[in-house]
């Protein structure tokens, strides 16, 4: 029996609902809601791997050409990097609001407006998830900067993790 057998239909619509109201995919919002029970090194290991879990869903799907649901794994890749990155700065994460709030955080540290420019072009993707507007050259523009965000927030968690060991 899977966990979603398990649950009834109607405590699944209010935590589905509860997970769109703060703009997380439900995958995401169970394991935030989750992690907290955690130690702070495996809500950080959570994270990342549910990271690397999202991106390569996302590449699969771009290729088969399922640009909406794609649009959503590369949501996903993102925003687990943001709460990850939320965990080490000891930021809240919890909501899109907060999800924006780091990539502004770290545009300012950084001195980087790309952090916050590029966030704002995968929001066109998490929109895209839910009304499926874009076309496939505009999909791809997008995911071509949800690809650069992920890559910019790997290293900036690389170089603070180097950090954390010296």
């Amino acid at each position: 029996m899977s966990a979603r057998e398990s649950i009834p239909e109607e405590v699944i619509s209010i935590i589905e609902k509860e997970a769109r109201k703060r703009g997380l995919p439900l995958v995401e919002f169970l394991v935030n809601s989750l992690a907290r029970e955690l130690d702070p090194r495996a809500r950080l290991e959570v994270y990342v791997k549910l990271h690397e879990k999202y991106l390569r869903e996302a590449e699969e799907l771009s290729e088969k050409g399922d640009l909406v649901q794609a649009s959503g794994k590369y949501w996903g890749a993102v925003t687990s990097l943001l709460n990850a990155i939320g965990e080490e700065e000891g930021l809240p994460h919890y909501s899109h609001k907060d999800l924006k709030e780091i990539s502004i955080y770290l545009s300012e540290k950084e001195g980087d407006p790309e952090y916050t420019r590029l966030f704002s072009s995968v929001e066109t993707l998490h929109s895209n998830y839910y009304h499926a507007f874009l076309r496939e050259a505009t999909f791809k523009a997008h995911a071509e900067d949800a690809k650069k965000l992920v890559e910019k927030l790997v290293k900036y968690l690389s170089r603070r993790s180097g950090e954390a060991r010296a």
